[in-house]
């Protein structure tokens, strides 16, 4: 019994060590000098273990969801989006324009326009979009260059 409390005693012990944080608007985070434990109200569960008395539920976190940003996937191709929010017309603007794609995906997912970058300045008419949340890719033949969250408005 001795063997298998250190056991896992120490395997918790590493595990803290790795542990994610979490900061969301619902749930909490309790510590002590043995571990720390977060939790958030409607979070996916992915496991569910018990001993007979306690039972441990895990889960997952999206840390890295935002809902206006950038992903910088090639940090020295420089572009900007204007405005953001938008309603009628979406601007890109950068310097390195040739042989670069955009794609705009709607919050399922789905390719909603699709085209080759024009100009310096390429503007995109998204008045025939509903409101709500794209996603904005700019590639080239090879590589993910720039990923812009951006807001449609009525």
């Amino acid at each position: 019994m001795y063997k298998r409390t250190l056991l896992v005693f120490s395997l918790l012990s590493a595990l803290a060590c790795k542990a994610q944080e979490v900061t969301s608007t619902q749930g909490d985070s309790y510590s002590n000098t043995s571990g720390k434990i977060d939790f958030t109200i409607g979070e996916v569960i992915t496991n569910t273990g018990t001993d007979g008395i306690n039972d441990l539920t895990q889960g997952f976190h999206q840390t890295n969801w935002n809902f206006v940003s950038i992903e910088d996937h090639v940090p020295s191709y420089e572009a900007i989006i204007f405005p953001n929010p938008t309603s009628e017309i979406l601007t890109i603007k950068t310097n390195t324009f040739e042989n670069v794609n955009y794609s705009l995906y709607d919050a399922q997912g789905k390719c909603v326009i699709q085209d080759k970058l024009s100009s310096a300045q390429t503007p995109i008419q998204v008045s025939h979009l509903a409101p709500g949340a794209y996603t904005l890719t700019l590639n080239n033949d090879t590589l993910n260059l720039k990923t812009f969250q951006l807001i449609k408005q009525q």
